[in-house]
């Protein structure tokens, strides 16, 4: 009887030194686990070694602390100004934002309502002006270009010529030329002859000092020209059903007086003025132009 009353007081301690180490584990884990989560890192890692759920745990707060979540774009503020917009939309497009009063700024304002075009598929360049027929060629070796059907060598980056097609196969819109390449995407060269053609270096200077900018409208000065982006072409347009076509897939005429030559921003026209962009008709022909 006295062996068995041994045995069975043995066997309480036993369970009770389980329950109380048991319990202790618990209660240490508890411990450990809030301070993880209010310091959220992993600096007690002796601990946490003896306990492979808990090390696990670690584990995972200190990969959330390394690597955080992306955080949703901010919307744009429709209370603000249009040139504000504008800028907002366009911050971190550009490799350094145009300054007022530079040549870089004036041409910002002329040709810049293509920085505006959000899809990721288009390559926009990091820079306003290109220096040389080099920094061109490796910008556009960058694009990915798709053909403007029934042409003769006419490409453009893919999203706008897949949109333009989409045009095109709504109702006819013939290039301006034809079907060369010159309404297209332009190299250096070409930007640079068309610009001799109708302006030299005493206007290009002119341009420069900001004391002559209607030129802008019939050409751009070397460099600059939105055809070098792979974003704009020269059309002929003369009804009111093309000009549908074309907005309707995301092209605008942004380059005041210039009539042939068509951007494409990829939007529809309620975001164009979200993002700033102002609507200005001139005889019968409707700009989306800067705000700057």
């Amino acid at each position: 009887m006295k062996k068995l009353l041994r045995k069975t007081i043995f066997i309480t301690i036993v369970v009770f030194m389980i329950f109380v180490i048991v319990a202790s584990d618990k209660i240490a884990h508890r411990q450990l686990t809030t301070e993880i989560l209010q310091q959220n890192d992993c600096l007690r890692a002796d601990l946490v070694s003896q306990n492979q759920e808990l090390s696990q745990f670690c584990q995972d707060v200190s990969q959330k602390a390394i690597i955080p979540s992306p955080l949703p774009s901010p919307s744009l503020n429709l209370s603000l100004p249009d040139k504000e917009r504008f800028l907002a939309t366009i911050t971190g497009k550009l490799s350094a934002m145009p300054q007022p009063g530079t040549f870089e700024y004036i041409l910002l304002r002329a040709y810049g309502a293509a920085f505006v075009d959000e899809n990721p598929q288009i390559k926009l360049p990091p820079k306003v002006v290109f220096d040389n027929e080099q920094q061109t060629e490796e910008f556009q070796a960058t694009l990915t270009m798709g053909k403007v059907s029934n042409t003769n060598d006419c490409y453009l980056q893919k999203s706008a010529a897949d949109a333009l097609n989409r045009a095109r196969s709504q109702i006819p819109i013939p290039l301006k030329s034809g079907y060369g390449a010159g309404d297209c995407t332009r190299s250096f060269e070409t930007n640079l002859r068309f610009w001799r053609k109708y302006a030299n270096d005493k206007t290009l200077e002119k341009v420069r000092q900001g004391k002559d900018t209607a030129i802008l409208g019939l050409v751009a000065p070397p460099g600059s020209s939105q055809h070098l982006w792979g974003l704009a072409i020269d059309l002929r347009v003369t009804t009111v059903a093309q000009k549908q076509a074309l907005n309707q897939n995301g092209w605008f005429q942004t380059v005041e007086h210039d009539i042939p030559h068509w951007t494409y921003i990829g939007d529809p026209q309620e975001k164009l003025v979200e993002f700033g962009l102002k609507n200005k008709v001139l005889r019968g022909i409707t700009y989306w132009l800067t705000p700057l």
